[in-house]
């Protein structure tokens, strides 16, 4: 199935995408880690700063409660002792960029990197589709291509202050970031990295403005996933990649790689739909396994999700 939006512009009402605090709180943040120990910083979050947040922020917390009772069919006490969890793996996942601007590493283990390697290695550009589960950040620090430019495609109405640092982080690993804009014209740096012959990263299981959608099985119900990745990379006929990064540990990391088969179809429109459930289905089996670190904050089968 498939469905098509009918704002013309970006609306972020559901999810501003923005981290939470002022310029001067990162700052303030980012001094600190160099000397304080994540776990340390984990432990006050828990206690003193999530209840009062999710008390404060209770669209988020309604939302993702619902997603453990619909989503996961768990009972009422488990979907809210999830809903805390989730919260706690979120603000660890926040802690922890934090940390690497302040110059602290993680470990980080890779299960499929010989698919990212020989990809890079071939003159074709490729796609590498992401989602918000886990910390997808930190792929772009360790799948580190020298024989391509990585693209990342990010939300264009981030505080200037992560801006920044990610640009400090990202220089080091020839990572350019490409803000998505109300007036779509990202949409044209977007096929002239392909067409270059780049890699290209693109989150894939959100909607924004006026993308087409498809409308597809995602853990039991129907879900809205974006028509214009898999569209793209069934246009160009371009390799994909599905990649996640999920914390296993107070310092660790797990980086999955999975390639997308050739898709079938005769139509554009066959292929990119084909794509599109062989990446539901990845997502759908990631987030089974690490139910804790799924980060949408609303209604992810909502009819007017957006």
């Amino acid at each position: 199935m498939e469905g098509n939006n009918k704002k013309n512009e970006l609306n972020h009402d559901k999810w501003a995408g923005t981290t939470y605090g002022s310029g001067w709180m990162h700052r303030w943040l980012i001094q600190s880690l160099r000397i304080i120990d994540v776990r340390l910083l984990y432990i006050f979050t828990f206690i003193f700063v999530l209840p009062p947040t999710m008390i404060v922020n209770s669209k988020a917390t309604k939302a993702i409660y619902r997603f453990y009772r619909k989503g996961m069919a768990y009972g009422r006490l488990k979907a809210a002792w999830m809903a805390y969890k989730n919260h706690c793996a979120f603000s660890q996942v926040v802690i922890d960029r934090f940390a690497m601007y302040a110059g602290k590493r993680f470990n980080l283990t890779v299960d499929g990197y010989e698919e990212f390697v020989r990809l890079c290695r071939q003159p074709d550009g490729f796609i590498q589709l992401s989602s918000h589960i886990g910390n997808y950040e930190l792929a772009g620090y360790s799948l580190k291509a020298k024989e391509k430019r990585f693209n990342a495609i990010v939300f264009g109405g981030e505080k200037e202050s992560v801006m920044d640092n990610r640009n400090k982080m990202f220089e080091e690993n020839n990572i350019r970031m490409i803000p998505m804009k109300a007036d779509m014209s990202h949409l044209f740096v977007i096929n002239q990295a392909i067409s270059d012959g780049e890699i290209l990263s693109m989150p894939a299981d959100r909607i924004f403005g006026s993308q087409k959608y498809f409308a597809l099985d995602f853990l039991g119900h129907t879900a809205r996933f974006p028509m214009g990745p898999f569209q793209l990379g069934a246009a160009k006929d371009a390799e994909m990649l599905f990649v996640a990064v999920m914390k296993t540990g107070a310092k660790k990391y797990m980086v999955t790689v999975r390639r997308l088969d050739s898709p079938k179809g005769n139509s554009t429109r066959e292929k990119a739909l084909d794509l599109a459930h062989q990446y539901a289905d990845m997502l759908e089996k990631t987030v089974r396994k690490h139910p804790a670190q799924w980060y949408n904050y609303f209604d992810f089968w909502a009819e007017n999700v957006l």
